[in-house]
């Protein structure tokens, strides 16, 4: 296992960030090529927001799994952590931009969906809570904030459970995935805090 973990800790130091940035904005392209070429299905807007979406949560589950990787096992991505997250506003972002361009078209129609439908109101206020972090993923910010910037990106826990949630109110009746996507993100959440230890007199 300790072989394990400093080979992977030796290619992440090797693996430049620009890397996970080009892949990870690769399969933006091939889902709307898959759209427009029919291999999304007979519903291929409804498709595509479903693929936007799944991908986003799954790259905030990512971006959330760095630190119990690294406090429980010593595998450390940390330098990868800021590209997963905006890799992940990206595509949550496009989600947001098919279905409202895309699928709801009427501004009307986007707000009154936004405020009677309880799985896109979730949705709304987990995107919400993205932007100040997109916009404060940077060095800049980080000098500026100091402090403040961590407490500012702790939000991130609050958003990719709403992710979860809003995945989970989106189907239909009692499915799996989202289920196990709920139960990742919760088993994450408590694998960072942080227990005080049992002192033996």
């Amino acid at each position: 296992m300790q072989l394990i973990v400093e080979k992977t800790n030796a290619y992440a130091r090797k693996l430049p960030t620009w890397v996970v940035y080009l892949i990870g904005v690769l399969p933006a392209p091939w889902f709307v090529y898959l759209g427009a070429t029919g291999g999304l299905g007979f519903e291929p807007i409804k498709a595509l927001e479903h693929e936007l979406g799944e991908l986003a949560l799954q790259l905030l589950v990512a971006g959330l799994a760095i630190t119990p990787l690294r406090r429980h096992l010593g595998i450390n991505l940390i330098k990868f952590r800021r590209a997963l997250g905006l890799l992940a506003f990206f595509y949550v972002f496009l989600h947001l931009l098919v279905w409202a361009v895309l699928d709801v078209q009427l501004l009307s129609q986007i707000w009154a969906d936004i405020l009677k439908r309880p799985y896109i109101t979730v949705g709304m206020l987990g995107f919400a809570l993205l932007i100040p972090l997109a916009v404060t993923s940077n060095n800049w910010s980080v000098r500026r904030l100091g402090p403040k910037w961590r407490k500012l990106h702790k939000l991130t826990y609050v958003a990719v459970l709403l992710g979860g949630v809003h995945y989970l109110m989106l189907v239909k009746g009692w499915q799996i995935e989202p289920m196990i996507y709920l139960a990742v993100i919760a088993t994450l959440l408590t694998m960072r805090v942080k227990f005080p230890s049992i002192r033996h007199a």
